[in-house]
């Protein structure tokens, strides 16, 4: 990397810090419990707007995966989101009413607030349809991983986002709070998955899965990204730049092996295709808060009316991660 190039980069960074510093105004706080977090302690960070329904099973889920705490924004929540987390013991609480858009899809927020609060933390981003899975979650705590991160001196851990989904149609069976989306969403797309490399920031871009084959099956290459970098041993000189996709100092994007091996990575489950998700996508589009004018959004509207299936005869049925790594969705690398 060039001299020009290394210097453009460091300013980037330090424009995106400045942009979360300034956007820590919109932030109010509900519950601050932080004076709990030990130095030691996992943190879970995330953004949300009306997901009480999902909110008991996503708490539960990190919770059993060894979370110690969770700092989250609620973005104008009206379903009782809001005042739920703030009854959650392990849960410190900001609230705004500002434009999700506006603070570039709510990174700026978080990274203000894992500048304050998760330096010198192993920090996981989040939503609350996705759920991480990683080498041997079966049997062995996030800890275990962490711990093994840290004795490799390895800052982040990468996550491919994969879409999960029911084998009837989406509205077929209901979800309820608590449950385990994943009774319902069982089902993946194994294959047509596309992956090339950012030159500039040297992260992978990953494109495909069931959103491409039936949401952007016109224009694949408008497919979301499903490269995510959801785990950092965090500093508060990092920054996120674009959602989780990818990171400044950009050697933070490298959680892959260049050389041809395999570094040990995991999956996103994510649960988005639910019931829930028709009443959802409709608010969305309405608000228009989403990346490229909620380009996404549109795209599921013109099909969701009709209740479609997402299930095919190529689908392959979750069974664990071991599953996935003989699939080549996700590694264990050389942690034993």
């Amino acid at each position: 990397m060039g001299a020009w190039t290394s210097y453009r980069l460091r300013l980037k960074r330090k424009r995106h810090q400045i942009r979360a510093f300034r956007k820590r105004r919109e932030l109010t706080c509900v519950q601050d419990r932080t004076s709990q977090i030990a130095s030691s302690d996992i943190l879970v960070f995330s953004t949300l707007r009306n997901e009480l329904v999902r909110l008991p099973y996503f708490l539960k889920y990190y919770r059993d995966l060894g979370v110690n705490h969770f700092v989250i924004v609620d973005n104008g929540s009206d379903d009782g989101s809001r005042e739920y987390l703030a009854q959650q013991d392990d849960v410190s609480l900001w609230t705004t009413e500002a434009s999700y858009k506006r603070a570039k899809f709510g990174v700026d927020w978080l990274n203000w607030l894992q500048r304050k609060y998760g330096h010198g933390h192993w920090c996981l981003v989040v939503d609350t349809d996705e759920l991480l899975v990683y080498p041997f979650c079966d049997t062995r705590p996030l800890r275990a991983l962490i711990d093994w991160l840290d004795a490799s001196e390895i800052r982040s851990f990468g996550a491919m986002l994969l879409d999960m989904y029911p084998e009837g149609s989406i509205g077929a069976e209901p979800y309820e709070a608590g449950q385990n989306p994943l009774e319902i969403t069982r089902w993946f797309d194994s294959g047509n998955y596309t992956i090339r490399k950012n030159a500039r920031f040297r992260n992978l871009w990953i494109q495909g899965g069931v959103r491409a084959r039936v949401f952007f099956d016109e224009k694949p290459e408008r497919a979301p990204a499903l490269n995510k970098i959801p785990l950092i041993k965090w500093d508060r000189s990092y920054t996120y730049i674009s959602s989780t996709h990818m990171l400044l100092p950009r050697g933070l994007n490298l959680v892959y092996d260049e050389a041809g091996g395999e570094k040990a990575s995991g999956c996103l489950l994510h649960t988005k295709f639910l019931d829930t998700f028709q009443e959802k996508s409709k608010e969305e589009l309405q608000r228009r808060q989403h990346y490229a004018n909620s380009d996404e959004y549109r795209a599921y509207s013109s099909l969701i009316a009709e209740d479609p299936i997402l299930w095919c005869k190529w689908s392959e049925e979750y069974i664990n991660w071991r599953q996935l790594e003989v699939l080549g969705l996700m590694s264990k690398g050389n942690w034993a």
